[in-house]
């Protein structure tokens, strides 16, 4: 974008930021400003002015106008369990919106991924570009032969890493030549620094070194950084941009585990390999981020990720001082796998076939198809699995390009894999189950799904009801096809288990060496435990669609204390951060499911219980006259979860955003409490403006609430407690402790449904750092389900001295509602309601037994076994026990020597059956005559 003379006249404040790349090679430019202009509330600070971004927006050559982040870190080496769940505490929300670096604290690695037995063969990494976009590179380090540029796109005038010290140790995890070796010595290494000494960094800088690796031609792309906010449009774009042309892009999943819902971006990218960690023991770390993906919620359900998970824990590399150091994190997994990326890619480049077929996804598709499963994690643990070195070289190979699919089948028998799907089966009337699944597409960057999938169940009496959602286009090398399943009246009694396949055909564009469009077809393997439909006081129905959370918008964390996690990013589904609560209410017998549309959409005449669990948008008029409905006739019982709410609190708790020069004020508290409040007011039932922490005894468990609000009014009985007013306290600095706080209150009707409202989520939430109390949810549910008293002692409910909530001033809170517009004159405008969204079911298809499964599975049944022979050798280069290799693999030649002793097998065996028979029949007939000739005798 150029600024014209005129704008720069119009704006004199603002200037154009000289780059490392002249502004003739690149495709953006970035603006600054010296001083001038005010945020919306009045006070200094530099911002963009609306007219000048219309001006820009004006130009024909450009594009958009975005904001350029800056990005923090918070790195420190040590090994304390605090730094391995994601950090040090942090005192503002801006942190959190900034990206990371993902590494933790903390043996030769190279022997480990038996990178030895490649060496052997020459294959060490040679002639493969590898950048790294880190902190740099210590300049003249003894351990890195052939770094081949080093740049620095900060602030710091200096390429070297002096202070850090991460970049140094990811580069010698993938190229290290001595004392602590990398797994490919001989790749070429481009440092580019995109972190300054002080651990900060912009988008800008980002952009000015992925365009550097572009004009480099780069084979291979690390980054061991990550940050939850995968709407960060222009960082998106740009990794798409460098993956569709030819970059295989490898990134950190995050140190945010063991919880689920925390994967970082760029890692949760179709287009990206996604990189977990693994112990030493070969689990999955407990530091390792968990899927799923959370772009596609509420709507629908998220990705498998990670794609694979390597070794990341207490990793020997090269440090800032010449020698090794160790090392714990994704951030260290990261470079482990593209380590051994850079070995297979040798292998590519130095066969003019493959040469011709590398790509992200060739790539993606080698390592996910090799990788060996880590027994007893699941698919967002684990995702296609451990990293097997020589098998991915094997594999590579014999490659042909084509489509495939993660994961590579729907079992709901195999279990623990597949959870949550194993967990839970399907019946007739339960809301669609949806299995979210990444096509890879081998063929080119490009492709097309022309026809829909096909449903082909195993039998034409199945009861399974198959609807696909999918991407017509796959752009970069990747798009999904969503398997929505569900079953038809004829099954609400049927038990047992549903076979078939689904057939998903993709074409791309000719290869380089063709003029016919290339084609694939995909089989994938499918089998569903069905039951029948489970009484309707078994049935639980969660409310997805009413959640809010970062980054769609500045939402607060539930819990005012946890500083580490300052926004409420993790999805808040059942199947992320409220997986245990999940797993527990499975366990006692009860049945799951989630609402991803508004409350119109369901039947209450299914459900006992619907769950509102820690809510943050608005209800449509129609939702709350439905559920009035629902509860007074229909005899729903409701359940509600809620947690704080106070606007001078959500006012207390802002930050100044220094890439915009504003104050961000958050979008609303823990929960949204008015909203809450009209939708439970045909009960009178109104929750305070007032915030609560503190432990108690509730019958013999003890008890804790997180930030938590209290009752006001309400129908029915009530359990009280003393707590500390925590409004109180980070308002004005004062503890105050207050004694009969309501915060569980049960409105009973012995023929309508009943009504349930505890203040606080944190308890049920995984990642709530509170005491759990998954007991109170099932004494409510059994109670509501048997008519039987709680185990809770409850008494009449008494008017506290406590406020009606304030709704903060939250001007921009429409932006994330899916309910609410901008407002006119003072008063909340609705959206119309959304139409409930219905599933067709596809037609079914004949079910052919022999039809190959279409991935790269069989190509591994001809793997040469003599590898794994060397596999026991030492961890050096021509270490004890290794052996001569066997010459370059022939996946043909081992077809054709298949099938020879095939036939030679089969030939073998009928003979030796034969000469058994004979045997047997001479035999038998010998028995007959002396038993005969005794009887005789006998006589």
């Amino acid at each position: 974008a150029v600024v014209s003379t005129q704008s720069r006249s119009r704006y004199p404040a603002w200037f154009r930021v000289e780059g490392r790349i002249p502004t003739e090679r690149s495709d953006f430019c970035v603006i600054g400003s010296g001083g001038g202009g005010k945020g919306v509330d009045g006070k200094e600070g530099t911002v963009l002015d609306e007219r000048l971004k219309s001006e820009l927006l004006g130009h024909d050559k450009v594009s958009g106008v975005y904001k350029d982040k800056i990005l923090t870190v918070d790195l420190k080496s040590t090994s304390s369990r605090d730094e391995m769940y994601g950090g040090t505490e942090r005192s503002s929300y801006l942190d959190f919106f900034q990206r990371k670096l993902m590494s933790v604290t903390s043996r030769s690695i190279t022997s480990l991924v038996q990178a030895p037995v490649l060496w052997r063969r020459g294959i060490t990494g040679k002639g493969v570009k590898v950048a790294i976009l880190d902190t740099g590179l210590q300049a003249n380090h003894p351990h890195f032969r052939h770094v081949m540029d080093a740049i620095d796109f900060t602030d710091d005038n200096d390429h070297s890493d002096q202070v850090i010290g991460h970049g140094t140790f990811v580069a010698g995890v993938i190229a290290s030549s001595r004392d602590c070796l990398g797994i490919a010595p001989d790749s070429e290494i481009y440092s580019l620094k995109v972190f300054n000494s002080k651990q900060i960094s912009h988008t800008s800088w980002f952009l000015e070194a992925f365009n550097y690796a572009l004009q480099t031609d780069i084979d291979i792309l690390n980054l061991s950084i990550g940050g939850p906010d995968f709407m960060d449009t222009l960082f998106v774009k740009k990794v798409m941009e460098l993956t569709s042309r030819g970059v295989i892009f490898v990134s950190a999943l995050g140190n945010d585990g063991p919880h689920y819902g925390t994967l970082n971006n760029p890692a949760d990218q179709l287009d990206v390999i996604g990189v977990g960690g693994l112990s030493y023991e070969d689990e999955v770390a407990d530091f390792s981020s968990r899927g799923m993906t959370l772009w596609e919620l509420p709507y629908g359900y998220g990705r498998v990720k990670p794609d694979i998970v390597t070794y990341g824990t207490a990793i020997r590399g090269s440090s800032l001082k010449g020698s090794c150091r160790y090392l714990t994190g994704t951030s260290v997994a990261s470079p482990v796998a593209s380590g051994m990326i850079a070995l297979i890619t040798q292998v590519m480049k130095d066969n003019e076939r493959l040469q011709r077929v590398k790509s992200p996804a060739s790539m993606k598709q080698i390592l996910m198809t090799s990788a060996e499963r880590v027994k007893g994690s699941n698919m967002f643990e684990q995702g296609s699995g451990k990293v097997n070195l020589i098998r991915a070289y094997e594999l590579a190979k014999g490659y042909v390009p084509q489509i495939t699919v993660s994961p590579d089948r729907i079992d709901w028998t195999d279990c623990p894999y597949m959870w949550p799907y194993c967990s839970q089966p399907v019946y007739h009337t339960a809301m669609p189950v949806i299995v979210n699944m990444t096509l890879i597409n081998g063929m080119a960057s490009t492709g097309e799904i022309r026809t829909p999938p096909t449903w082909h169940p195993k039998t034409d009496s199945s009861v399974l009801e198959v609807a696909f959602e999918y991407s017509s286009a796959l752009f970069p090398w990747s798009g999904y096809v969503a398997v929505v399943i569900s079953v038809g009246v004829t099954g609400k009694e049927t038990v047992g288990t549903e076979e078939g396949y689904i057939l998903v055909t993709v074409t791309s564009p000719p290869s380089s060496e063709d003029i016919t469009e290339q084609t694939s077809t995909v089989k994938i393997p499918v089998k569903i435990n069905v039951i029948p439909t489970p009484s309707r006081g078994k049935r639980i129905l969660w409310d997805q669609f009413h959640s809010l959370g970062y980054p769609v918008g500045p939402f607060p964390r539930d819990n005012l204390n946890l500083q580490t996690s300052p926004l409420d990013w993790n999805g808040d589904h059942i199947h992320t951060n409220f997986n245990e609560m999940y797993n527990y209410l499975r366990s006692k017998g009860y049945f799951v499911e989630v609402l991803n549309q508004n409350f119109r959409c369901f039947d209450a005449l299914n459900y006992g219980h619907l769950l509102l669990v820690d809510l943050e948008d608005e209800f449509f008029k129609e939702e709350i006259q439905k559920l009035e409905v629902d509860v007074n006739k229909h005899g729903l019982n409701v359940i509600v979860f809620a947690d704080w709410y106070n606007y001078q609190i959500i006012k207390h708790i802002k930050f100044f955003d220094d890439n915009t020069k504003q104050w961000v004020i958050p979008q609303g508290g823990g929960a949204n409490i008015p909203a809450l409040n009209k939708l439970l007011s045909p009960w009178n039932i109104v929750l305070s403006d007032k915030v609560w922490k503190g432990k108690f005894t509730m019958t013999s468990h003890t008890m804790e609430v997180a930030s938590a609000s209290s009752l006001l009014s309400f129908p029915g009985d009530v359990f009280t407690t003393s707590l500390v007013d925590e409004t109180a306290e980070i308002l004005s600095s004062s503890t105050l402790t207050v004694g009969d706080v309501p915060i569980l209150g049960v409105a009973r009707t012995p023929v309508n449904g009943s009504i349930a409202v505890y203040t606080d989520s944190s308890c049920l939430d995984s990642v709530g750092h509170t005491v759990k109390c998954f007991w109170l949810l099932e004494d409510i549910l059994r109670g509501f389900t048997t008519g039987k008293e709680l185990t809770v002692p409850l008494q009449p409910f008494k008017q506290p001295k406590f406020r009606y909530p304030k709704v903060a001033s939250t001007a921009l809170f429409h932006r994330y509602s899916r309910v609410v517009k901008a407002s006119t004159g003072g008063q909340p405008s609705y959206r119309d309601i959304p139409v409930c969204r219905a599933h067709n079911p596809v037609p079914k298809q004949a079910y052919n037994n022999s039809y190959p499964i279409g991935q790269l599975h069989s190509r591994l049944l001809s793997i040469n076994h003599k590898l794994d022979s060397e596999m026991g050798g030492g961890g050096g280069v021509g270490g004890a026990g290794a052996r001569d290799m066997l010459s370059d693999y022939n996946y043909e030649a081992d077809v054709r020597v298949f099938y020879i002793l095939g036939i030679i097998t089969a030939v073998s065996i009928v003979v030796v059956l034969y000469f058994l028979y004979s045997v047997y029949s001479l035999f038998h007939k010998k028995r007959i005559v002396l038993y005969k000739v005794r009887t005789r005798r006998g006589v």
